[in-house]
Formats: C-alpha cells, structure tokens, sequence
C-alpha cells in the first residue's frame, strides 16, 4: 500500500468542492486514513514548498495558501500516481476534462489540489502536516 499527501486548497473550500473531490478518490479506490482541516502557518508552507524557492511565484502562493485547507492521507495501491491523474495537468489549460482540474480548476495558482509527486516527496510531505499522533 501507498500513502500520499493530498491538499485540498483555499479554492476547494471556498467554492464547496471538498466532498465532491474526497469523492473522486474515494471512488478510485483510494482509502482517507488522516485528515484534517487548518490554516497552515507560513513556515508549513515555505517548508513544503521549498524546490520553489527564488521562483517569482512563490510568495504569491505562499499567501494564497496561508488560507483555510484540508489535508489528506490517502492510500492504496498506486497511490500517488492515480491521485496525480484524477488531479490533472496543474495549469487548466492543459488539464483533460474528467480530471478535478479539468473539470473546476480556473487557475493555474488557484489549481484546487496538490498531491505529492513521487513516494520520495510523499515520505517528506506528511509528516510536515500530520504529526506521529494524529
């Protein structure tokens, strides 16, 4: 079994898409063991995204993100990669319709989700927002 981090992003909530996507993973077969809603501190989120540091958009994103979210542990076989695939392309003009991107996503900064993108970033990302206890 795989585990993989899953964000449900300040958009999601504030458009009520939260069920509707939990939903779409839950229907792939995809099992939620933690979750849990917060406003992430902006040291979280500098941690989290930190292969993005010196991009122009990261600060912009870090504001975006120091919002209301939902966090997610999700598992099941292949994991990571059929989370990558319901989410769809990051940038919506590349997501396929079917996808939670191609299909709600306006935004590529307000892109609704983040999934983990290989077990490597996955083994870092939650322990970031879930601690031993939780």
């Amino acid at each position: 079994m795989e585990r993989t981090l899953v964000l449900l992003k300040p958009d999601a909530l504030k458009r009520g898409l939260v069920g509707e996507i939990i939903h779409r993973y839950e229907r792939k077969n995809l099992r939620v063991i933690k979750m849990k809603m917060l406003m992430p501190e902006r040291n979280l989120l500098r941690t989290h995204y930190i292969e993005h540091e010196g991009k122009d958009f990261l600060g912009p994103l870090i504001e975006f993100m120091h919002d209301t979210v939902v966090a997610l542990v999700l598992e099941g076989d292949h994991a990571i990669e059929i989370v990558r695939l319901i989410n769809g392309a990051t940038n919506p003009k590349d997501a396929l319709p079917g996808t939670i991107r191609g299909d709600y996503c306006v935004s590529p900064t307000k892109n609704l989700v983040h999934g983990s993108d290989c077990i490597e970033s996955a083994l870092r990302e939650i322990p970031l927002w879930f601690h031993e206890n939780e």
